[in-house]
């Protein structure tokens, strides 16, 4: 029988009806075949049997679809082993399924290793004699590792598995490869081969440094690992490998050390530049029963280090509160870094600053603060202070209580006026004499009364206030007290007797009066 080509990329999804179909048609290919029944026999029968199909509702011309072989289960024993003897056997089990057979009688397992090291072997069917119409096929085999193998992690693949062509077409599974089978980063899929309990396997277990641009490389977190904030190598600068290299394994911290203790020193996390020169420093992380060392090595130049610059400040002159907003324009601070220095406000109730330029929003003491940015060449500047006046118009109160008040009114209301309207607040600081509740003065003994009356201001408005004294006489009436009669009682519990007195004397608790 000529083998059928496989066809490729169909993405169309079988139909259940179709497929039952398809394979009860199938399966009556096969037993006529063995019967010996003659095509015209067979054709007849044929018929009957599409009859019956389509009662139950499996039309034949329900589109059909190809189905690939399905990998049921590939495992293979041991997965993580030591070369503690002169051969370890693997045992590989491949289980795979398709409604019109495999056609594979065997297959190859291939597992690449540290270097390149390759080693292969055949695994075999299990079913015998070989059935290729059977619908779900074991394959089967044993490696024997060596111990003369290197050690590491080996990765498996199979060979593609195909399905019986009898289903009028080929398809394969593509390459096989296990499941996940442990979490160590790395080696999640492979075999582990170790000696002496070392895996010694080879894996970037971190990678940069982003300075370095002619590495290429790819990174996990590219918003984190990029080239746009590259270290200073300057004299007094701190060089910290985490923010440079990308740890791939997280449970492996980064080891710093040198080998130019003059120039550039370390605790072990961090790098400092303490002198000019050429620093040279390993980033490392060390070997473990899993991993093997990993290191990178890098020369660098260390210069003078950065220094403060200078700003010049100049003079704003101050202000009056008169058709506010208003914009003005103020001096330009120039930086040695070789940029404009603008201006931030910390006063926004009185200015705001935008550019060369300050909009004045109210009246007080407007602030302005420079400081120029640190870049490669230079630090940050100090933070200097420019402040002017913004004046705000003059008020008046107008606050004449009564200068003398007898105290047995107990109260006296409180009025003042400002020229400019605003509400009044008033406050004491007599808390003995009196006290104040909104416009209300409390009188509370004789003596001298002091009273703050208070205008708050507003953005064109200074804040005004005024005092006044109220000298305060007499006394306050005490309330008098009525005299309560008082009345024994005898009470008696038992043999016990309590006398109890009062205005309504009552007898304790199981107590009664004697009568």
């Amino acid at each position: 029988m000529n083998r059928l080509p496989k066809k490729r990329g169909i993405t169309q999804v079988e139909d259940d009806k179709s497929l039952i179909l398809r394979q009860n048609t199938a399966i009556f290919d096969l037993s006529i075949i063995r019967l010996g029944i003659t095509k015209g026999e067979k054709m007849k029968i044929k018929s009957a049997l599409v009859a019956i199909l389509l009662m139950v509702g499996l039309a034949p011309g329900v589109a059909q679809a190809n189905v690939r072989p399905v990998v049921e289960s590939f495992t293979f024993t041991p997965n993580d082993f030591d070369l503690v003897s002169v051969n370890t056997n693997v045992v590989f089990e491949l289980v795979v399924t398709h409604p019109s057979g495999i056609s594979n009688t065997n297959t190859q397992v291939t597992l690449i290793g540290p270097y390149g090291s390759t080693i292969f072997t055949k695994l075999i069917r299990t079913d015998s004699p070989v059935n290729l119409a059977l619908t779900k096929v074991t394959f089967k085999g044993t490696l024997k590792v060596s111990q003369a193998v290197l050690a590491g992690a080996y990765s498996v693949s199979i060979a593609e598995i195909e399905n019986n062509s009898s289903a009028g077409y080929t398809y394969g599974t593509g390459v096989i490869t296990p499941s996940k089978l442990r979490d160590l980063i790395g080696a999640e899929y492979a075999l582990l081969v170790r000696n002496s309990g070392d895996l010694n396997l080879t894996y970037n277990t971190f990678v940069g440094p982003t300075h370095d641009t002619t590495l290429g490389i790819s990174y996990n977190n590219p918003a984190t690992y990029n080239n746009t904030n590259p270290p200073i190598w300057k004299v007094g600068e701190t060089y910290v490998p985490s923010k440079y290299f990308e740890v791939r394994v997280p449970a492996l911290p980064l080891i710093v050390s040198v080998t130019t203790p003059v120039v550039c020193s370390t605790d072990g996390k961090e790098l400092k530049l303490i002198a000019t020169g050429s620093c040279v420093f390993k980033v490392s992380t060390a070997k473990t029963k899993d991993y093997a060392a990993k290191e990178s090595t890098q020369v660098v130049t260390v210069t003078a280090g950065r220094t403060k610059p200078d700003l010049i400040m100049s003079v704003i002159a101050n202000q009056t509160s008169k058709n506010l907003p208003k914009t003005i324009e103020i001096f330009r601070v120039y930086s040695s870094t070789g940029v404009y220095v603008l201006p931030q406000a910390i006063t926004p109730t009185v200015c705001i600053a935008a550019g060369f330029y300050v909009q004045i929003v109210g009246g007080g003491t407007c602030t302005l603060t420079y400081q120029s940015e640190a870049n490669a060449s230079y630090l940050a500047s100090d933070l200097y202070n420019v402040s002017f006046e913004v004046t705000r118009d003059a008020q008046t109160i107008t606050f004449t209580p009564p200068t003398t008040v007898d105290i047995s009114g107990k109260t006296l209301a409180l009025t003042a006026a400002a020229s400019s309207g605003g509400a009044i607040t008033y406050s004491t600081t007599s808390v003995e004499s009196c006290s104040v509740a909104g416009a209300t003065l409390n009188l509370l003994m004789a003596g001298n009364c002091v009273i703050t009356a208070t205008q708050g201001g507003s953005s064109t408005l200074a804040p005004v206030f005024t005092t006044a004294t109220i000298m305060l006489t007499g006394t306050i009436a005490k309330p008098v007290v009525p005299v309560v009669s008082k009345k024994t009682i005898l009470c008696v519990k038992g043999k016990t007797t309590k006398k109890v007195s009062g205005g309504n004397p009552k007898c304790p608790k199981g107590y009664k009066v004697k009568k």
